[in-house]
């Protein structure tokens, strides 16, 4: 049991939470911009972090316990009360190691501290009842798996109902499940600076406890080291932080050195820098974003990783006219890591749970069309075009290829059994397309596909 109430990893959660609810934004953009105006210990912020990213996750579940005990209903309260409570019921239900009357007291003096209303005494009679009342049942699964899903596993009872309807009952309760996993630190080893296996001795040197990831043949999996941006071996450019499942689509592409690339939809620049090395940092990458900050992080890695093949422009694919460069030949190969609803990557960023709606998948799909749209004449024939989504849904995976392929017969799909590993060929389809969202290795939910333009 800790001795410290942490007062300030409260306060930062708090923060950071109200401008997430508020502002319906990515919990780890704020959280990295909200750590720069404040100093935290480490335990401070492993709290703070523990705080945000585990009430982000439960949100459904902590409300409706919350609404259980409270005459006014969560949906009802002000967001800072709302906030206040969540926080605190948190704690209660899911951090054995904080003192009860810390949880509670410290959250009664943070809400008092807000201007307006005092609410001090609504928090701790809620709080109080929380503690004393026992949990009621969950709703029966075989009744109405839509709600018992959807508070279980802290899920929008119109996700839930989707997959049900789509993945059959027992798929979807797995995807519900897998939201509420903590989805493990991975790197990726900059074959331009080491070896995976020199990565690794040297992080083992510093007391990281690591392993290699079971598919990917460049990454590795890292276990309780804190802030994985802080490790030198990130700051120096050994590596980059970025999921295995990510890591399995650039290979997919087979770029050669010397080759014209075309990256559609880059920033941060992950999958990017990955082409990069598979390049040996020869030929040509052509890299494009429509954020221009977004473009510039891109630009940033590419000088961490040590890679100069580059060039990367703020573009929007769908909108703007392209840069007079793309069009003065076609390009060898063309990736196309899709914007989607980013519902394979909930456990990542929780915060879809709370703010996506039905609509951004069939936004997203007409988008993703658009693009593929766009950039299909750029290909030179033979060439090959890679098209990837963080998402499971099949409006945005194997409809919008099938879509694409339809008004453009020059266009067909090959299996990517030759480009996966064979210990992965459980992640491939019957179509031979990867998707990774049903694997017991820990991976985020992606999809993809590789597609060869022929002469019409």
């Amino acid at each position: 049991m800790m001795s410290s109430s942490h007062p300030t990893a409260r306060k930062f959660a708090y923060k950071a939470l109200q401008t997430i609810f508020r502002t319906q934004t990515f919990a780890d953009d704020v959280f990295d911009i909200a750590l720069r105006d404040v100093s935290l210990s480490a335990q401070d912020r492993g709290l703070a972090f523990e705080l945000v990213y585990g009430i982000l996750r439960q949100a459904i579940l902590l409300d409706w316990r919350l609404d259980q005990i409270s005459r006014k209903p969560m949906a009802r309260l002000p967001l800072n009360v709302a906030t206040t409570l969540r926080i605190a019921a948190y704690q209660l239900l899911f951090l054995d190691r904080i003192p009860e009357s810390a949880a509670v007291n410290e959250s009664v003096k943070l809400i008092r501290s807000q201007p307006g209303h005092d609410w001090g005494g609504l928090v701790n009679a809620i709080l109080r009842n929380l503690i004393r009342q026992p949990a009621p049942p969950f709703p029966d699964p075989h009744t109405d798996p839509v709600r018992a899903f959807s508070i279980r596993y802290s899920c929008p009872p119109w996700l839930v109902e989707r997959w049900i309807q789509i993945f059959g009952l027992a798929q979807a309760e797995g995807l519900c499940r897998q939201t509420l996993d903590i989805p493990p630190i991975t790197l990726r080893t900059n074959t331009l600076r080491c070896t995976r296996q020199a990565l690794l001795e040297r992080l083992r040197s510093e007391k990281v406890s690591v392993q290699d990831t079971v598919v990917s043949p460049v990454g590795l999996t890292l276990e309780k080291c804190g802030p994985p941006g802080h490790l030198p071996v990130v700051q120096e450019g050994w590596c980059y932080i970025e999921d295995e499942a990510a890591q399995l689509i650039p290979p997919l592409l087979d770029p050669q050195p010397s080759e014209r690339i075309l990256d559609a939809c880059a920033a941060p620049g992950g999958k990017t820098t990955h082409l990069a090395q598979l390049m040996g940092n020869q030929g040509r990458i052509i890299a494009l974003d429509r954020q221009e900050d977004r473009v510039a992080r891109l630009k940033d890695n590419c000088q961490r990783l040590g890679i100069g093949i580059v060039q990367a422009f703020p573009c929007d694919v769908v909108s703007d006219a392209l840069p007079a460069n793309l069009l003065a030949q076609p390009f060898d190969r063309i990736l196309v890591d899709a914007p989607c609803s980013g519902l394979g990557v909930l456990r990542r960023h929780p915060e879809g749970k709370m703010f996506k709606q039905p609509s951004i998948i069939a936004q997203s799909r007409v988008t993703q069309g658009q693009i593929l749209d766009r950039v299909g004449h750029l290909l030179r024939p033979g060439g090959i075009l890679v098209y990837s989504a963080c998402s499971i849904e099949p409006e945005e995976t194997t409809d919008v290829v099938a879509d694409f392929c339809h008004r453009h017969p020059e266009f067909h799909q090959d299996s990517l059994a030759a480009w996966v590993p064979v210990n992965g060929h459980t992640l491939l389809n019957q179509t031979g397309q990867l998707c990774t969202a049903w694997n017991s290795w820990k991976m985020d939910g992606f999809f993809a596909c590789r597609l060869m333009k022929t002469t019409k």
